[in-house]
């Protein structure tokens, strides 16, 4: 089906992309379980939107699993109290990206990440440090061997987070798309070659109006499984009443 906007009028105001991009990420896991990916391999997917890390709250609980009877009767509870850190020495400003992942797992030696498909928000284009944020993730993935496929719909923000994956690796911006290019895939495979460690990457310019293409997910071991942006895009938006 061709690319709809999920971020301006009409659809803003009858859909909510989260829930959209949420049908996506399930349609990407169900569609690599289904046939592409090789045996010990399953996919699965998670989404956080916003602050997805723990409330800093002092607690002090009282827990009855000790509990004990006295010879009146009466119940007695023991109170435990957690483990108190010392003060920090510095509190350093962050800011932890949004989460919109399909990742692709290896259980021959345990679960072991191996691939990822990342599904950007409009959070992770907001403002410099949500850019830098989400480049310092994919960086971390490719550091670690992990294959990526990285795929932006959004049009209500202008940046380009493969340009700033590419400036966060501290390499030339012609390795990245023309500054006009709002929507894109890009898939990323980390390799050794002759001596030299590099980034094999393909990048797919996206259009509104136009069909997606089929991106290739390397996981970790050179296995390729192609990750297909069109059906799965079709799966999500009929399960969304959007066909």
């Amino acid at each position: 089906m061709p690319l709809l906007d999920h971020f301006h009028p009409p659809l803003k105001g009858q859909r909510h992309w989260e829930s959209f991009h949420g049908m996506w990420a399930s349609a990407l896991a169900q569609a690599l379980n289904a046939v592409p990916l090789p045996a010990h391999y399953f996919a699965d997917f998670q989404v956080h939107v916003g602050s997805h890390i723990q409330v800093d709250v002092a607690t002090f609980e009282k827990e009855e699993h000790a509990r004990g009877t006295r010879t009146d009767g009466a119940a007695t509870a023991l109170a435990v109290q957690t483990y108190a850190p010392p003060m920090p020495s510095v509190v350093i400003p962050a800011v932890f990206p949004d989460d919109i992942e399909v990742q692709i797992f290896s259980t021959e030696a345990g679960p072991t990440l191996v691939g990822a498909v990342e599904l950007i928000s409009p959070g992770n284009k907001d403002r410099l440090e949500t850019r830098w944020a989400f480049a310092a993730k994919c960086s971390a993935y490719l550091q670690r061997g992990i294959g990526l496929v990285i795929i932006d719909i959004v049009t209500d923000r202008l940046a380009n987070l493969h340009n700033e994956l590419v400036r966060h690796m501290g390499q030339s911006d012609g390795l990245g798309f023309p500054s006009s290019t709002e929507m894109y895939a890009a898939a990323y495979h980390p390799v050794r070659r002759n001596g030299a460690e590099q980034i094999d990457t393909w990048l797919s310019a996206l259009a509104l109006g136009q069909k997606l293409p089929v991106m290739p997910l390397a996981l970790r071991g050179s296995i390729y499984v192609p990750v297909d942006l069109e059906a799965t895009y079709t799966e999500a938006r009929e399960r969304s009443r959007l066909g």
